[in-house]
Protein backbone atom coordinates (compact mmCIF):
# COMPACT_ATOMS: atom_id res chain seq x y z
CA UNK A 1 0.00 0.00 0.00
CA UNK A 2 1.21 3.37 -1.36
CA UNK A 3 1.89 5.67 2.32
CA UNK A 4 4.48 8.12 0.78
CA UNK A 5 4.74 10.48 -2.80
CA UNK A 6 8.12 8.85 -3.54
CA UNK A 7 6.37 5.34 -3.88
CA UNK A 8 4.17 7.32 -6.18
CA UNK A 9 6.97 7.94 -8.76
CA UNK A 10 7.73 11.34 -7.65
CA UNK A 11 11.42 13.03 -8.35
CA UNK A 12 13.31 13.80 -5.07
CA UNK A 13 13.14 17.82 -5.40
CA UNK A 14 9.22 17.54 -5.31
CA UNK A 15 8.79 15.12 -2.69
CA UNK A 16 11.33 17.80 -0.98
CA UNK A 17 9.02 20.30 -1.87
CA UNK A 18 5.85 18.89 -0.04
CA UNK A 19 7.53 17.64 2.98
CA UNK A 20 8.69 21.79 3.34
CA UNK A 21 5.00 22.40 3.31
CA UNK A 22 3.88 19.82 5.98
CA UNK A 23 2.40 17.20 3.62
CA UNK A 24 3.55 13.94 4.38
CA UNK A 25 1.07 11.35 3.18
CA UNK A 26 -1.19 11.18 -0.13
CA UNK A 27 -4.79 11.43 -0.28
CA UNK A 28 -6.87 9.27 -2.09
CA UNK A 29 -7.44 11.60 -5.30
CA UNK A 30 -3.45 12.24 -5.06
CA UNK A 31 -2.67 8.88 -4.58
CA UNK A 32 -4.41 7.15 -7.72
CA UNK A 33 -3.93 10.51 -9.70
CA UNK A 34 -0.02 10.76 -9.77
CA UNK A 35 1.24 7.81 -11.19
CA UNK A 36 -1.51 7.78 -14.10
CA UNK A 37 -0.46 11.10 -14.57
CA UNK A 38 2.82 10.63 -14.92
CA UNK A 39 1.86 7.43 -17.22
CA UNK A 40 0.41 10.24 -20.19
CA UNK A 41 -3.36 8.85 -19.25
CA UNK A 42 -5.97 11.23 -20.16
CA UNK A 43 -7.73 11.55 -16.60
CA UNK A 44 -11.04 12.56 -15.02
CA UNK A 45 -10.98 13.04 -11.72
CA UNK A 46 -13.85 13.60 -8.90
CA UNK A 47 -13.16 13.93 -5.27
CA UNK A 48 -14.57 16.13 -2.29
CA UNK A 49 -13.96 19.65 -2.05
CA UNK A 50 -10.64 20.11 0.43
CA UNK A 51 -8.85 16.54 -0.57
CA UNK A 52 -6.02 18.12 -2.65
CA UNK A 53 -6.82 17.91 -6.38
CA UNK A 54 -4.62 20.88 -6.97
CA UNK A 55 -1.38 19.63 -5.73
CA UNK A 56 -2.79 15.86 -7.76
CA UNK A 57 -2.12 17.72 -10.77
CA UNK A 58 0.15 19.93 -9.70
CA UNK A 59 2.70 17.46 -8.96
CA UNK A 60 3.00 15.44 -11.76
CA UNK A 61 2.91 18.61 -14.34
CA UNK A 62 5.53 19.88 -12.59
CA UNK A 63 7.92 16.23 -13.09
CA UNK A 64 6.87 16.23 -17.03
CA UNK A 65 7.84 20.06 -17.76
CA UNK A 66 11.55 19.81 -19.09
CA UNK A 67 12.75 23.55 -17.67
CA UNK A 68 15.29 23.88 -20.28
CA UNK A 69 13.12 24.72 -23.28
CA UNK A 70 11.65 28.03 -23.13
CA UNK A 71 8.55 27.17 -24.19
CA UNK A 72 4.74 26.55 -22.89
CA UNK A 73 4.25 23.26 -22.33
CA UNK A 74 1.20 23.15 -19.16
CA UNK A 75 -1.86 25.09 -19.81
CA UNK A 76 -4.27 24.98 -16.71
CA UNK A 77 -7.92 26.74 -17.75
CA UNK A 78 -10.21 27.41 -14.60
CA UNK A 79 -14.02 28.75 -14.67
CA UNK A 80 -13.23 32.36 -12.11
CA UNK A 81 -10.46 34.36 -11.68
CA UNK A 82 -9.94 33.77 -7.95
CA UNK A 83 -9.51 30.27 -8.53
CA UNK A 84 -6.61 30.63 -11.55
CA UNK A 85 -5.26 33.28 -8.92
CA UNK A 86 -5.36 30.31 -6.03
CA UNK A 87 -3.80 27.92 -8.40
CA UNK A 88 -0.64 30.64 -9.49
CA UNK A 89 -0.22 30.94 -5.75
CA UNK A 90 0.27 26.89 -5.11
CA UNK A 91 2.58 27.59 -7.65
CA UNK A 92 4.72 29.50 -6.83
CA UNK A 93 4.84 27.75 -3.68
CA UNK A 94 5.81 24.52 -5.09
CA UNK A 95 8.43 26.60 -6.88
CA UNK A 96 9.83 27.64 -3.89
CA UNK A 97 9.58 24.82 -2.33
CA UNK A 98 11.23 21.95 -4.92
CA UNK A 99 13.66 24.69 -6.33
CA UNK A 100 12.69 23.68 -9.84
CA UNK A 101 13.57 26.53 -12.00
CA UNK A 102 9.91 26.30 -13.70
CA UNK A 103 7.96 29.56 -14.88
CA UNK A 104 4.38 29.95 -14.73
CA UNK A 105 2.33 32.86 -15.23
CA UNK A 106 -1.67 33.46 -14.89
CA UNK A 107 -3.55 34.82 -18.05
CA UNK A 108 -7.14 36.18 -16.85
CA UNK A 109 -9.32 38.36 -18.43
CA UNK A 110 -10.26 42.09 -17.15
CA UNK A 111 -6.38 42.28 -16.91
CA UNK A 112 -3.94 44.73 -19.32
CA UNK A 113 -3.60 42.62 -21.99
CA UNK A 114 -0.16 44.28 -23.14
CA UNK A 115 1.10 43.53 -19.87
CA UNK A 116 -0.29 39.62 -20.46
CA UNK A 117 1.66 39.90 -24.17
CA UNK A 118 4.75 41.50 -22.33
CA UNK A 119 4.85 38.19 -19.86
CA UNK A 120 4.47 36.10 -22.49
CA UNK A 121 7.39 37.09 -24.42
CA UNK A 122 9.67 35.34 -21.50
CA UNK A 123 7.55 31.63 -22.75
CA UNK A 124 6.24 30.88 -19.10
CA UNK A 125 6.42 27.13 -18.75
CA UNK A 126 3.21 26.86 -17.58
CA UNK A 127 0.21 29.12 -18.02
CA UNK A 128 -3.24 29.12 -15.92
CA UNK A 129 -6.37 31.60 -16.59
CA UNK A 130 -9.63 31.41 -18.49
CA UNK A 131 -10.31 29.95 -21.47
CA UNK A 132 -11.83 33.34 -23.14
CA UNK A 133 -8.26 35.36 -22.50
CA UNK A 134 -6.38 32.53 -23.28
CA UNK A 135 -8.10 31.85 -27.07
CA UNK A 136 -7.58 35.24 -27.55
CA UNK A 137 -4.04 35.05 -27.30
CA UNK A 138 -3.64 31.86 -28.90
CA UNK A 139 -5.55 33.60 -31.79
CA UNK A 140 -3.48 36.98 -31.81
CA UNK A 141 -0.33 34.26 -31.52
CA UNK A 142 1.02 35.33 -28.71
CA UNK A 143 0.72 31.86 -27.22
CA UNK A 144 2.29 29.29 -29.20
CA UNK A 145 -0.44 26.18 -28.60
CA UNK A 146 1.69 23.60 -30.15
CA UNK A 147 4.00 23.37 -27.30
CA UNK A 148 1.51 22.71 -24.85
CA UNK A 149 1.94 19.21 -23.75
CA UNK A 150 -0.75 18.72 -21.06
CA UNK A 151 -3.91 20.87 -20.53
CA UNK A 152 -5.92 20.63 -17.30
CA UNK A 153 -9.35 21.56 -16.47
CA UNK A 154 -9.97 22.42 -13.15
CA UNK A 155 -13.53 22.96 -11.81
CA UNK A 156 -14.37 20.59 -15.39
CA UNK A 157 -18.07 21.06 -14.70
CA UNK A 158 -18.38 24.50 -15.08
CA UNK A 159 -15.47 24.85 -17.60
CA UNK A 160 -18.03 22.50 -19.62
CA UNK A 161 -20.94 23.90 -19.29
CA UNK A 162 -23.43 26.55 -21.77
CA UNK A 163 -21.40 29.36 -20.82
CA UNK A 164 -17.97 28.60 -21.15
CA UNK A 165 -17.56 25.70 -23.44
CA UNK A 166 -17.21 26.68 -26.84
CA UNK A 167 -14.23 28.42 -25.28
CA UNK A 168 -12.34 25.75 -23.72
CA UNK A 169 -13.09 23.42 -26.77
CA UNK A 170 -12.15 26.07 -29.36
CA UNK A 171 -8.74 26.51 -27.20
CA UNK A 172 -8.11 22.61 -26.61
CA UNK A 173 -8.44 22.19 -30.79
CA UNK A 174 -5.56 24.62 -31.08
CA UNK A 175 -2.78 22.07 -29.54
CA UNK A 176 -1.54 18.90 -30.55
CA UNK A 177 -3.88 15.55 -31.06
CA UNK A 178 -1.46 14.05 -28.45
CA UNK A 179 -1.50 16.28 -25.80
CA UNK A 180 -2.71 15.11 -22.45
CA UNK A 181 -5.87 16.24 -21.00
CA UNK A 182 -6.99 15.67 -17.02
CA UNK A 183 -10.55 17.39 -15.49
CA UNK A 184 -10.93 17.62 -12.35
CA UNK A 185 -14.05 18.80 -10.10
CA UNK A 186 -15.77 17.87 -6.47
CA UNK A 187 -18.66 17.06 -8.66
CA UNK A 188 -19.30 16.10 -12.58
CA UNK A 189 -22.42 15.96 -13.84
CA UNK A 190 -23.59 13.66 -16.87
CA UNK A 191 -23.63 16.48 -19.17
CA UNK A 192 -20.77 17.91 -18.10
CA UNK A 193 -19.12 14.56 -18.02
CA UNK A 194 -20.16 13.49 -21.53
CA UNK A 195 -18.50 16.44 -22.97
CA UNK A 196 -15.33 15.65 -21.09
CA UNK A 197 -15.29 12.02 -22.30
CA UNK A 198 -15.75 13.10 -25.75
CA UNK A 199 -12.25 15.47 -25.90
CA UNK A 200 -10.31 12.43 -24.46
CA UNK A 201 -8.50 9.17 -25.09
CA UNK A 202 -9.74 6.26 -23.15
CA UNK A 203 -10.00 8.28 -20.24
CA UNK A 204 -9.34 6.79 -16.45
CA UNK A 205 -12.09 7.90 -14.39
CA UNK A 206 -11.13 8.22 -10.55
CA UNK A 207 -13.99 8.92 -8.83
CA UNK A 208 -14.92 10.35 -5.52
CA UNK A 209 -16.49 6.81 -4.25
CA UNK A 210 -12.84 5.89 -4.22
CA UNK A 211 -11.73 8.22 -1.67
CA UNK A 212 -10.72 7.40 1.67
CA UNK A 213 -13.12 7.35 4.31
CA UNK A 214 -10.04 9.82 6.37
CA UNK A 215 -10.23 12.26 3.20
CA UNK A 216 -13.98 13.53 3.74
CA UNK A 217 -14.08 16.88 5.63
CA UNK A 218 -14.80 17.13 9.08
CA UNK A 219 -17.95 19.13 8.79
CA UNK A 220 -20.47 19.23 11.46
CA UNK A 221 -24.26 20.44 9.59
CA UNK A 222 -26.82 22.77 11.41
CA UNK A 223 -29.53 24.80 11.05
CA UNK A 224 -31.89 27.38 12.64
CA UNK A 225 -35.31 28.14 12.07
CA UNK A 226 -36.51 31.82 11.55
CA UNK A 227 -38.75 33.65 9.81
CA UNK A 228 -37.30 34.91 6.60
CA UNK A 229 -38.34 39.00 7.23
CA UNK A 230 -36.02 37.40 10.22
CA UNK A 231 -33.10 35.82 8.99
CA UNK A 232 -30.27 38.74 9.24
CA UNK A 233 -31.10 39.27 13.07
CA UNK A 234 -30.67 35.42 13.53
CA UNK A 235 -27.33 35.48 11.59
CA UNK A 236 -26.43 38.18 14.14
CA UNK A 237 -27.65 36.67 17.35
CA UNK A 238 -26.00 33.42 16.22
CA UNK A 239 -22.42 35.01 15.48
CA UNK A 240 -22.23 36.63 18.71
CA UNK A 241 -23.52 33.90 20.45
CA UNK A 242 -20.91 31.57 18.86
CA UNK A 243 -18.43 34.36 19.17
CA UNK A 244 -17.77 33.85 15.34
CA UNK A 245 -14.75 36.05 14.06
CA UNK A 246 -15.07 35.00 10.29
CA UNK A 247 -17.73 33.26 7.94
CA UNK A 248 -18.57 33.13 4.71
CA UNK A 249 -21.96 33.58 3.90
CA UNK A 250 -23.87 32.16 0.51
CA UNK A 251 -26.86 33.33 -0.83
CA UNK A 252 -28.58 31.82 -4.13
CA UNK A 253 -28.41 35.19 -5.93
CA UNK A 254 -25.94 37.01 -7.58
CA UNK A 255 -28.09 40.36 -8.22
CA UNK A 256 -28.76 40.15 -4.20
CA UNK A 257 -24.93 40.50 -3.04
CA UNK A 258 -24.79 44.00 -2.11
CA UNK A 259 -28.44 44.27 -0.73
CA UNK A 260 -27.07 41.53 1.60
CA UNK A 261 -23.74 43.43 2.37
CA UNK A 262 -26.01 46.34 3.17
CA UNK A 263 -28.29 44.35 5.63
CA UNK A 264 -25.86 42.37 7.38
CA UNK A 265 -24.19 45.94 8.09
CA UNK A 266 -27.53 47.83 8.89
CA UNK A 267 -27.63 44.86 11.97
CA UNK A 268 -24.33 45.71 12.90
CA UNK A 269 -22.19 42.73 11.00
CA UNK A 270 -18.78 44.03 9.30
CA UNK A 271 -19.48 42.63 5.63
CA UNK A 272 -18.20 42.87 2.47
CA UNK A 273 -19.53 40.51 -0.48
CA UNK A 274 -17.70 39.37 -4.05
CA UNK A 275 -19.93 38.30 -6.92
CA UNK A 276 -19.31 38.31 -10.93
CA UNK A 277 -19.94 41.70 -12.17
CA UNK A 278 -17.77 43.42 -9.73
CA UNK A 279 -14.45 44.97 -10.50
CA UNK A 280 -11.63 42.98 -10.31
CA UNK A 281 -10.16 45.85 -7.41
CA UNK A 282 -13.52 45.60 -5.73
CA UNK A 283 -13.36 41.87 -5.34
CA UNK A 284 -9.55 42.39 -4.65
CA UNK A 285 -10.21 44.39 -1.99
CA UNK A 286 -12.80 42.14 -0.66
CA UNK A 287 -11.06 39.07 -0.15
CA UNK A 288 -8.16 40.91 0.96
CA UNK A 289 -10.58 42.24 3.61
CA UNK A 290 -11.78 38.76 4.48
CA UNK A 291 -8.05 37.45 4.48
CA UNK A 292 -6.50 39.71 6.93
CA UNK A 293 -9.15 39.89 9.36
CA UNK A 294 -10.60 43.52 9.12
CA UNK A 295 -14.41 41.84 7.85
CA UNK A 296 -16.29 39.13 9.77
CA UNK A 297 -18.46 37.91 6.70
CA UNK A 298 -17.90 37.70 3.27
CA UNK A 299 -20.85 37.23 1.32
CA UNK A 300 -20.58 35.29 -2.09
CA UNK A 301 -22.76 33.55 -4.48
CA UNK A 302 -22.23 30.16 -5.81
CA UNK A 303 -20.82 31.78 -9.01
CA UNK A 304 -18.14 33.98 -7.09
CA UNK A 305 -17.28 31.46 -4.42
CA UNK A 306 -16.23 28.79 -6.84
CA UNK A 307 -12.36 27.97 -6.25
CA UNK A 308 -12.42 29.92 -3.11
CA UNK A 309 -9.74 28.54 -0.99
CA UNK A 310 -9.64 30.95 2.50
CA UNK A 311 -6.91 29.00 5.02
CA UNK A 312 -8.86 28.58 8.59
CA UNK A 313 -12.34 29.09 7.76
CA UNK A 314 -14.15 27.88 10.53
CA UNK A 315 -18.15 28.56 9.87
CA UNK A 316 -19.85 28.50 6.46
CA UNK A 317 -23.70 29.97 6.93
CA UNK A 318 -26.72 29.37 4.34
CA UNK A 319 -28.72 32.47 4.32
CA UNK A 320 -30.77 30.90 0.95
CA UNK A 321 -30.75 26.91 0.66
CA UNK A 322 -29.98 25.92 -2.94
CA UNK A 323 -32.44 22.92 -4.57
CA UNK A 324 -29.57 21.38 -5.64
CA UNK A 325 -28.02 19.19 -2.46
CA UNK A 326 -24.40 19.28 -4.66
CA UNK A 327 -24.07 23.16 -4.18
CA UNK A 328 -24.91 23.10 -0.56
CA UNK A 329 -21.49 19.96 -0.64
CA UNK A 330 -19.75 22.96 -2.72
CA UNK A 331 -20.35 25.49 -0.12
CA UNK A 332 -20.11 23.58 3.07
CA UNK A 333 -16.38 22.44 1.64
CA UNK A 334 -15.19 25.96 1.72
CA UNK A 335 -14.67 25.03 5.67
CA UNK A 336 -13.30 22.10 6.85
CA UNK A 337 -10.18 21.74 4.45
CA UNK A 338 -6.97 20.41 4.42
CA UNK A 339 -7.73 18.22 7.74
CA UNK A 340 -8.99 21.35 9.66
CA UNK A 341 -12.60 20.78 11.31
CA UNK A 342 -15.43 22.87 10.11
CA UNK A 343 -19.44 23.95 10.70
CA UNK A 344 -21.85 24.69 8.05
CA UNK A 345 -25.03 26.47 9.52
CA UNK A 346 -27.97 26.99 7.43
CA UNK A 347 -30.93 29.12 8.50
CA UNK A 348 -33.82 28.46 7.09
CA UNK A 349 -37.80 29.29 7.10
CA UNK A 350 -40.45 26.42 8.03
CA UNK A 351 -40.89 25.80 3.90
CA UNK A 352 -37.15 24.98 3.63
CA UNK A 353 -37.51 22.37 6.18
CA UNK A 354 -38.50 19.74 3.57
CA UNK A 355 -34.98 20.75 1.75
CA UNK A 356 -33.01 19.84 4.63
CA UNK A 357 -34.56 16.11 4.82
CA UNK A 358 -33.71 15.77 1.20
CA UNK A 359 -30.10 16.83 2.08
CA UNK A 360 -29.95 14.32 4.50
CA UNK A 361 -31.07 11.72 2.12
CA UNK A 362 -29.01 12.64 -0.91
CA UNK A 363 -25.63 13.68 0.78
CA UNK A 364 -25.72 11.27 3.58
CA UNK A 365 -25.12 13.67 6.47
CA UNK A 366 -26.82 14.29 9.61
CA UNK A 367 -28.26 18.04 10.29
CA UNK A 368 -28.92 19.18 13.68
CA UNK A 369 -31.76 21.59 14.99
CA UNK A 370 -30.39 24.30 17.42
CA UNK A 371 -31.56 27.51 18.55
CA UNK A 372 -30.43 30.62 19.90
CA UNK A 373 -31.69 31.94 23.52
CA UNK A 374 -30.51 34.20 25.91
CA UNK A 375 -27.21 34.76 23.97
CA UNK A 376 -26.29 30.94 23.80
CA UNK A 377 -26.94 28.12 21.51
CA UNK A 378 -28.98 25.20 22.34
CA UNK A 379 -30.08 21.87 21.30
CA UNK A 380 -33.52 22.06 19.47
CA UNK A 381 -35.65 19.06 21.71
CA UNK A 382 -38.12 18.36 19.34
CA UNK A 383 -37.66 15.13 16.98
CA UNK A 384 -39.97 16.88 14.83
CA UNK A 385 -38.97 19.30 11.56
CA UNK A 386 -41.09 22.67 11.73
CA UNK A 387 -44.28 21.85 9.24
Amino acid sequence: MTTNFEQLGLIAPLTAGITAAGIAVPTAIQAEVIPAALAGKDIIGQSPTGTGKTLAYLLPLFQKIEPAKRETQGLILAPTHELAIQIQRQIELLITNSGLPITATPIIGDVNIMRQIDKLKEKPHIITGSGGRILELIQKKKINSQTIKTIILDEADRLLDDKNADNVRAVIKTTQKDRQLLAFSATIPPAALGRVQELMRSPVEILSARSKPEDKPDIKHVYFVSDRRDKFEALRKIVNSIHIDQALVFINRSADVELTVDKLNYHGLIAAGIHGKFLKEDRKKAMEGFRNGKLQLLVASDLAARGLDIPGVEYVFHLDLPEDPEIYLHRSGRTGRAGASGVSIAIITPREAALIDHYEQVLQIKMLPKYVSHGKVFDKRTAHRPK
